[in-house]
């Protein structure tokens, strides 16, 4: 497809007033979102040692607790989005997953601990996929891989924040403290979001806009034929998945593995891991989008190129870092797997809003973050926990960098089905143009 056809995809349009204000409103929310997220990873040493987990325990907890009820609500919170007013489901999501976080402090076990991941990844599941459509409503299509990879920077500045607040709050106040401070954090968050941010039109700056504005919700089955349908949503959705499996199983480990096999302490991570990993995650998120938002004007193959090579380079530099020798050097050397790991995202959550009908765009995405979640968040850390687990019963020395170098051939595994997923795009790109000027 060529430059003048995909600058056909969007209509003429003036840019939408307090655009802005929504996007650094909606990524300072996701932010909070992936905080959440991230300090169990950064507190997993204290609660192992204070409530006597496991591997297999911490990646049940940090993955699949969270993931499981996170993509159980994703649909159904999407197609609600598709249908209310989404800035205050957003803010009420925050509310919600706020709340369970702090519930985390009062955990005594296992199972408590586990039932407040639960509330927090029900939570969360009101707050991607109604994010972007919000932003989708604010940007025409053909800025949107770079206004996606700006809000998506929420992951890195989350992971940041995360260790580096988390890590010196659990040496002030106790892991305990920790979390009830980023609650907090997200109460005011949501309340800024509901008083300050407007709910945008639907479809109006999309092909057919006239008609996409007035646009009846799809249902379910309608937006699943649509995937069925469409080769490149069918393989974006593996793609994700394999991509998500291995960005999010290293960087749920990387802290532990740091502190238990190359002994780091706690307040090191705070200081340099938290830093490190936003800086990197948030250069692969932005880079990821930027790059696309300049190659696809000229290819829309770009939109599989750009992460199918970044997630074929983590495969190396991941196992390079990992067999390190010390906890500097490892940290060090995984400053290039912690960019290449994450620079699917952007082109991933854009090109689902462009080729997804208007009536069923965060439906839509949450089927792409299912497969993020259950595959990524839910498989990733707790594939690596249980094989972490099984070497260390069959007595490997050091079976949690063997875990996570395992990690690799899944990263080959899903390059090959990016650059398959790179000779259908231009055709579905073009299918979507031809049912606009229907």
């Amino acid at each position: 497809m060529d430059q003048a056809a995909t600058a056909a995809i969007s209509p003429p349009a003036a840019a939408r007033p307090g655009r802005r204000v929504a996007l650094l409103l909606l990524t300072a929310v996701g932010t909070v979102n992936f905080v959440d997220r991230q300090i169990l990873s950064v507190l997993a040493e204290p609660i192992r040692q204070e409530l006597h987990l496991n591997d297999t325990q911490l990646g049940l907890l940090t993955g699949l607790s969270f993931a499981l009820f996170y993509a159980i609500m994703g649909v159904p919170a999407a197609m609600l989005a598709d249908r209310v007013n989404r800035v205050r489901l957003v803010a009420a999501a925050c509310l919600i997953w706020s709340g369970f976080t702090g519930a985390c402090a009062f955990a005594g076990s296992f199972w408590q601990l586990a039932l407040a991941r639960f509330g927090v990844g029900t939570g969360e599941a009101g707050g991607t996929a109604p994010s972007l459509s919000i932003l989708a409503d604010y940007y025409p299509p053909e800025k949107r891989p770079a206004v996606i990879g700006l809000f998506t920077v929420n992951g890195p500045l989350g992971v940041f924040i995360g260790a580096s607040l988390g890590g010196w709050a659990a040496e002030q106040f106790g892991w305990r403290g920790a979390f009830l401070l980023v609650a907090g954090i997200g109460v005011v968050a949501a309340l800024l979001l509901a008083l300050l941010v407007r709910e945008p039109l639907r479809g109006g700056l999309d092909p057919g806009h006239g008609e996409a504005a007035r646009a009846k919700p799809a249902s379910l089955p309608a937006t699943l034929k649509v995937f069925l349908s469409r080769p490149t949503l069918r393989l974006l959705l593996l793609a994700s998945g394999l991509s998500a499996f291995v960005s999010y199983g290293m960087l749920n480990w990387i802290p532990a593995y740091l502190m238990r096999v190359q002994g780091m302490p706690l307040g090191e991570i705070a200081r340099w891991f938290g830093p490190a990993a936003g800086l990197c995650m948030g250069l692969g998120i932005w880079g990821g989008g930027a790059l696309v938002n300049w190659l696809g004007k000229r290819d829309l193959r770009a939109y599989a190129y750009v992460p199918g090579i970044a997630v074929l380079l983590t495969a190396p530099t991941l196992a390079l870092a990992v067999m390190a020798s010390s906890w500097q050097s490892s940290l060090l050397l995984m400053l290039v797997p912690m960019v290449c790991c994450t620079m699917f995202t952007a082109p991933a959550l854009a090109l689902v809003q462009n080729l997804s009908p208007v009536g069923a765009r965060a439906t839509a995405t949450a089927l792409v973050l299912l497969a993020f979640n259950i595959v990524g968040l839910g498989g990733g850390p707790l594939a690596i926990g249980m094989m972490s687990d099984a070497l260390s019963a069959a007595g490997q020395p050091t079976p949690l960098r063997t875990a996570l170098l395992c990690a690799a051939p899944v990263a080959v595994l899903a390059a090959c089905v990016y650059f398959a997923l790179s000779r259908v795009v231009g055709r579905d790109a073009d299918a979507v143009l031809r049912e606009a000027a229907a």
